[in-house]
């Protein structure tokens, strides 16, 4: 059969993945983006892969094969990836009844299981001691360092699968088979629309009836001294109340209402702290879920400060100086 041609508008991940799809499958494929590079959600995050947070089943199937995909990309690259593994933290009673009964339902499906304070000191010397009663440890997760990936990923793409990227295109209109960009009009087999901004503006009915903005704050530290690292990408147990794939606990419904209690203003904020390091040493932290359609685009040093505070009764860094905040929208 003749190869089909297909377009892509986006270079962030999902364009970027969408193209790479299409290509395995033997499509031509061409790349409109209307920046110069990615600057979106796709380069401002923690760079985790993170099965942890899917539900058993195609989902956690989906998610592991992204895991082997992003492994192949940097073994062919060069590009680091550290395949750390997770680490929840336990420090109240209910948090350890939650995690355990967690390791006990997903352990024989998953490297999924509760360990003790003892097993956690030989995975990490991060965790502060004071009222740690243990935690879920996963061995699935890895990290890369989104901010440089998604961003020289399109060189890898055109090198390997002939993928066609145009940078500063910006499309002004789509239609069945076809993309405008500027007054030039380019016909294609397929046409994916992966980008927010572009779908917002060429689809804005859709978009207004069925998207919510959500806003991300978060920060990153100072290289730790000593080449320190802390191991494993560390969440505390507000993570929990996060994921929809800790919800077959039976124990979770009531810790959630005590963190509710306990930490009414991070649930204002959907706020759930982690933190991930990345090969520099640099660590990653947040972050914060302020969904609307009128979101502030400037950050809010409360909700910086909540999320430092909870982590600093949770871990102990060598190095707290932090170096950029920035947020994100999704």
């Amino acid at each position: 059969p003749c190869p089909k041609n297909a377009i892509v508008v986006g270079a962030g991940i999902v364009g970027l993945s969408t193209a790479r799809a299409l290509a395995e499958q033997g499509w031509f494929v061409t790349v409109y983006e209307r920046s110069a590079a990615a600057q979106g959600a796709s380069i401002r995050n923690f760079g985790m892969i993170w099965p942890i947070g899917q539900k058993s089943g195609r989902q956690y199937e989906r998610a592991m094969r992204t895991k082997s995909i992003w492994k192949q990309i940097c073994q062919e690259t060069g590009y680091w990836i550290e395949e750390s593994g997770s680490l929840h933290l336990a420090k109240s009673d209910g948090e350890k009844l939650t995690m355990q009964e967690l390791g006990d339902l997903v352990s024989k499906e998953r490297p999924v299981q509760w360990v003790s304070t003892a097993q956690i000191a030989q995975i990490t010397d991060a965790p502060r001691q004071e009222n740690l009663l243990g935690g879920l440890w996963s061995s699935d997760e890895a990290i890369v360092e989104s901010r440089l990936i998604i961003r020289d990923m399109p060189v890898y793409l055109q090198e390997k699968y002939s993928i066609r990227f145009n940078f500063q295109h910006v499309v002004t209109n789509v239609g069945t088979g076809f993309i405008q960009v500027e007054n030039k009009r380019i016909e294609a087999d397929l046409v994916f629309i992966c980008n927010g901004a572009d779908f917002q503006t060429l689809y804005s009915e859709v978009y207004n009836s069925y998207f919510v903005k959500c806003k991300l704050q978060m920060m990153r530290l100072i290289e730790q001294p000593s080449k320190w690292r802390i191991g494993p990408s560390i969440c505390g147990g507000l993570s929990l109340a996060h994921y929809k794939s800790f919800e077959i606990a039976s124990s979770l419904q009531l810790l959630k209402e005590k963190l509710y209690e306990n930490y009414p203003l991070y649930f204002n904020y959907g706020i759930h702290v982690m933190v991930s390091q990345n090969h520099l040493g640099q660590l990653t932290i947040g972050d914060s879920h302020e969904y609307g359609d009128n979101i502030e685009p400037f950050d809010k040093n409360m909700v910086n400060e909540l999320v430092i505070n909870y982590l600093k009764d949770l871990v102990q860094f060598k190095d707290w100086t932090v170096i950029q905040t920035w947020n994100g929208l999704s």
